[in-house]
C-alpha cells in the first residue's frame, strides 16, 4: 500500500494554508485561491509531482464555461423585469409569511434540481430571491443559503442533479430510473430534517412581515420589455429542455448552454460592454484557482491514498455495511472541504477495482453518491452553488445580507452532520435493497 509522502505532505500544506486564508478572510477568497494555486504549481513543479500542464488539465472547463454561459443569459433576462413579475408573484402566494416562503423556495430549488444541474437552478433563483426578499424587506442571506443546501440536496436524488451522479451512474451501470428509486427514499428524509433544521436555525429572520403593501403591487407593471423576455425565456426553455436530454446527445452541459448563449446574443444583440460587466468574474477566478490547486492534491497521490485504506478495509470480511457508512462520511468530510469531483474520479476505478476482486461494491457507489452529494454542505466552498449564492448576497450591499464563511458555518455543519446521519441511519435500517 501506499504510504505518506513527502509530496503529499507539501500539497496539503499548501492547501491548508489557502484555506485558512479563504475562510478567515484576510484576503478576498478569489486571491487566496490564486495565491494558493500558484504556489501549487511552482512549489508541484520543483518537487516533480505537479506541472503546468497538469494544472491547466485540472480546470474543470464544463464547469467554467456552464457558469459563464448562465451568467450571461441571467443577466439578459434581469432588466426585462421578469425577476420582478415572479418576486411578487411569490410574495403574494407566500402571504407575507417568510418562513412559508422558505419551504417553497427550498421545494423548487430541490425538484427543478433533480432534473437539472444544481448550478443552473441557483443561477436562476438567487437573483429571484434576492428580489422576493426585498419586496417584504426580508433579508435575503438565510434564504440563499437554504437555497444552495437545497439544491445540493435535490440535484443528490438524481443522476443528472450533480456531476458526481453521472460519473457514478456510467461506472456503475447504475441508470435514471435505478438512481432515483435507490437515491429518492433517502433524501426524501434528509430534505423533511433539513428544512426543519434550516426554519430553527434561522427562526430570528423569518418572522411575519407586513403584506399590505406587497397585495398592492401589480406584477404585470414590473414587465419593462416584454418582447425581450419572450425571446430570452424562449431560448432558456430551450437550454432547459435540452439539459434532459443532452447525455443522449452526448453535449456536455457546458457546450448546451453555450449553443443557448449565442442564440440569445444574436436574437437579442445587447452591448457587449454592458454584458460583460454583469458576468461574475472573480467567481470564476475563485473556481479556476481552486480546481487548480486540488488538482495539485490530487497528482500528489493523497485521494488515491486515501481510496486505497478504503479499499483495504471494504476487502475485511463483514465490513461491507462499515465500510460503506466509512466512505460516506469520508466522501462528505472532503467534498466539504475541496471539489467533489476528483475524489469522485479517484475513487471510481477503486470501487470498480474492488468489484472485479468479488466484493460486492453495489452499497459502495451508492454511499459514494450520497457523501459526495450532502457533504457540499459543510463550508461555504463545499459546492459551486454556495460560492454562487454567497456572490449573489454580495451584490446586495447590505451588512446584514452578507454571507460569511462563519456565519455558512453555523447552519452548514449542522446540516451536514444531521443529513449524514439520517442518510447512514435509513441506509444502514436498508442495507440489504442497496447491497
Amino acid at each position: 500500500m501506499t504510504s505518506f509522502t513527502s509530496d503529499m505532505g507539501v500539497a496539503l500544506g499548501i492547501l491548508l494554508v489557502s484555506y485558512a486564508l479563504i475562510f478567515t478572510e484576510v484576503i478576498h477568497r478569489a486571491y487566496a485561491a490564486l495565491l494558493g494555486a500558484v504556489a501549487m504549481v511552482m512549489i508541484g513543479g520543483w518537487a516533480g509531482f505537479y506541472s503546468q500542464e497538469a494544472a491547466l488539465g485540472a480546470v474543470d472547463g464544463n464547469t467554467m464555461h456552464l457558469l459563464m454561459a448562465m451568467m450571461l443569459l441571467v443577466a439578459m433576462l434581469r432588466p426585462t423585469g421578469a425577476f420582478e413579475y415572479l418576486g411578487i408573484r411569490l410574495a403574494k402566494l407566500a402571504a407575507g409569511d417568510p418562513r412559508r416562503l422558505l419551504v417553497y423556495l427550498c421545494a423548487a430549488v430541490s425538484v427543478l434540481s433533480m432534473f437539472l444541474d444544481n448550478v443552473t437552478t441557483v443561477i436562476i433563483f438567487a437573483p429571484l430571491t434576492v428580489l422576493v426578499t426585498r419586496i417584504l424587506n426580508l433579508n435575503p442571506a438565510p434564504y440563499l443559503i437554504a437555497e444552495a443546501m437545497m439544491s445540493n440536496i435535490g440535484g443528490a436524488a438524481t443522476l443528472v442533479g450533480d456531476p458526481p451522479n453521472i460519473m457514478i451512474g456510467s461506472a456503475g451501470g447504475i441508470d435514471f430510473v435505478r438512481f432515483l428509486l435507490h437515491m429518492g427514499p433517502i433524501i426524501l428524509p434528509v430534505w423533511l430534517i433539513t428544512i426543519t433544521l434550516m426554519l430553527m436555525l434561522f427562526r430570528r429572520d423569518l418572522r411575519p412581515v407586513d403584506t399590505a403593501a406587497v397585495v398592492d403591487l401589480d406584477e404585470d407593471n414590473a414587465i419593462n420589455d416584454r418582447p425581450a423576455m419572450k425571446r430570452i425565456v424562449t431560448v432558456m426553455l430551450g437550454v432547459v429542455l435540452l439539459f434532459f436530454v443532452h447525455h443522449t446527445l452526448h453535449w456536455y452541459p457546458a457546450f448546451v448552454s453555450l449553443i443557448g448563449l449565442a442564440v440569445a446574443l444574436v436574437w437579442l444583440r445587447p452591448d457587449p460592454e454592458m454584458l460583460m460587466n454583469k458576468v461574475e468574474w472573480t467567481v470564476l477566478l475563485f473556481f479556476a484557482a481552486l480546481f487548480i490547486m486540488v488538482g495539485g492534491v490530487d497528482a500528489s497521490g493523497l485521494l488515491d491514498l486515501i481510496g486505497s485504506l478504503l479499499a483495504s478495509y471494504a476487502g475485511e470480511p463483514g465490513h461491507l455495511l462499515a465500510t460503506a457508512i466509512l466512505l460516506m462520511w469520508v466522501a462528505a468530510i472532503l467534498s466539504a472541504v475541496i471539489d467533489n469531483i476528483p475524489f469522485t474520479v479517484t475513487m471510481i476505478p477503486i470501487v470498480a477495482a474492488l468489484e472485479q476482486q468479488g466484493v460486492n461494491a453495489t452499497p459502495l457507489w451508492w454511499a459514494l453518491a450520497l457523501g459526495v452529494g450532502l457533504g457540499g454542505n459543510g463550508t461555504h466552498i463545499g459546492a459551486t452553488a454556495n460560492v454562487i449564492c454567497i456572490a449573489e448576497a454580495e451584490r446586495v450591499g447590505l451588512p446584514q445580507a452578507r454571507i460569511s464563511p462563519s456565519r455558512w458555518l453555523k447552519t452548514g455543519l449542522p446540516v451536514m452532520l444531521g443529513s449524514l446521519s439520517v442518510a447512514s441511519a435509513v441506509f444502514a435500517l436498508f442495507f440489504p435493497a442497496f447491497s
